[in-house]
């Protein structure tokens, strides 16, 4: 971590607030542009609403991250923590996407005024008529123990299990092509969910990311606090939902890749189908992205209708073609701010990068055959 940090309570320095004057010729106190994030959060401190605000983000970013400014920032006005917070959050989209968010936002706002939603039922996530009864009893217990009593592991970091009621399927399925179907009609351009994908929507768009909010936070987030704790598993707080067309007449498969997420959950909802396994090959920093693959990193995945998995965002996958018929996966690439943030003060990730672990396994490996040969010749001299 940054040499900066504060080893008394995790923060990093900060540098006294300042006061300046606003346009209008009033006084208010900004936070100084060297300023950074607590490395943990205030718990006793209450974050405020940020929902009556025009943000280029979903408010409750803005409430999450809050827990995380520095001390002497938490009393200053709302608007100005809201500013400081905007320009980190702002860091983190690639050159020219500023523009695009905007646009992007008022597209949704054009749909969310316009379509007309088939199923309502979807835009509020019941969790019975959702999930598998299994698995919301593990989310219920919310222990390491019961998450693992529906979960498999088949390769490390690789999270596999059943999760989806089939009629959830079903009826999101058929949301979907009724979007599809009005997007034709209406002769509305589609926004695909990212470069690589040119079939499927973007769930978020039309109404739907309320649910996932409320997915994400109720019930993939506790799984990623206590399996991918090492990449801000405990801290997610923003999402990019969508759903992925494969088949003869569609994408037929999908290249080698990260996704832009700390945690990825990744369901399959049907239809009919062959081919199309995930092919996953080990996790890897920015730095190491391009390395070569372990043998034991290696791991082929077949979907299986309402069955999930859990992911780092990091970790290496691609899609095989789909041979026959039709296949669509509800995707949510999970991300977490303060993860984000602290990442930029680190140079090592061998908690989680297979690259860095093994390099860094080198290095032990050599020190110690060091040391060795260091204390062989040291007992040959004493014995001379």
């Amino acid at each position: 971590m940054d040499s900066e940090m504060s080893h008394q309570d995790g923060n990093y320095n900060e540098s006294p607030a300042k006061s300046e004057v606003i346009g209008n010729g009033t006084v208010t106190t900004m936070a100084n542009s060297r300023l950074k994030l607590r490395v943990h959060p205030n718990k006793d401190h209450k974050p405020e609403g940020y929902d009556d605000l025009d943000l280029d983000f979903n408010p409750s970013i803005f409430s999450s991250l809050e827990r995380y400014l520095p001390s002497n920032m938490l009393g200053i006005p709302r608007d100005d923590k809201a500013k400081f917070m905007r320009e980190i959050l702002l860091k983190y989209l690639p050159s020219g996407e500023r523009h695009r968010t905007q646009k992007h936002q008022e597209y949704r706002e054009k749909i969310k005024s316009n379509y007309q939603p088939l199923h309502r039922e979807l835009y509020a996530l019941n969790p019975t008529t959702f999930f598998l009864p299994t698995f919301l009893k593990a989310i219920s217990d919310n222990t390491e123990q019961s998450f693992r009593s529906i979960i498999s592991e088949p390769s490390p970091g690789i999270y596999v299990f059943p999760m989806l009621q089939p009629d959830f399927c079903e009826l999101l399925l058929s949301e979907i092509e009724n979007f599809e179907k009005w997007v034709a009609e209406a002769k509305f351009r589609i926004m695909r969910p990212n470069r690589m994908n040119r079939y499927g929507a973007v769930l978020d768009d039309f109404g739907l990311e309320p649910m996932l909010d409320r997915l994400m936070d109720d019930f993939v987030r506790p799984l990623s606090r206590v399996f991918f704790p090492e990449v801000g598993g405990s801290s997610l707080d923003s999402h990019h939902g969508f759903v992925v067309e494969y088949g003869e007449d569609k994408d037929l498969d999908l290249g080698f890749h990260v996704d832009d997420s700390e945690v990825t959950l990744n369901v399959c909802l049907g239809k009919e189908f062959s081919g199309g396994e995930l092919f996953f090959r080990g996790s890897r920093c920015e730095r190491h992205v391009n390395t070569g693959t372990q043998s034991e990193e290696a791991f082929d995945y077949s979907h299986v209708p309402g069955r999930a998995v859990l992911h780092r965002g990091r970790h290496r996958h691609g899609a095989r073609a789909t041979t026959s018929g039709h296949r669509i996966n509800l995707l949510m690439w999970c991300r977490s701010s303060v993860f984000r943030e602290m990442k930029l003060y680190q140079k090592d990730f061998s908690d989680w990068c297979g690259e860095c672990n093994r390099m860094k396994k080198e290095r032990q490996r050599s020190t110690c055959a060091a040391t060795r040969l260091e204390l062989i010749a040291r007992e040959g001299e004493s014995t001379a």
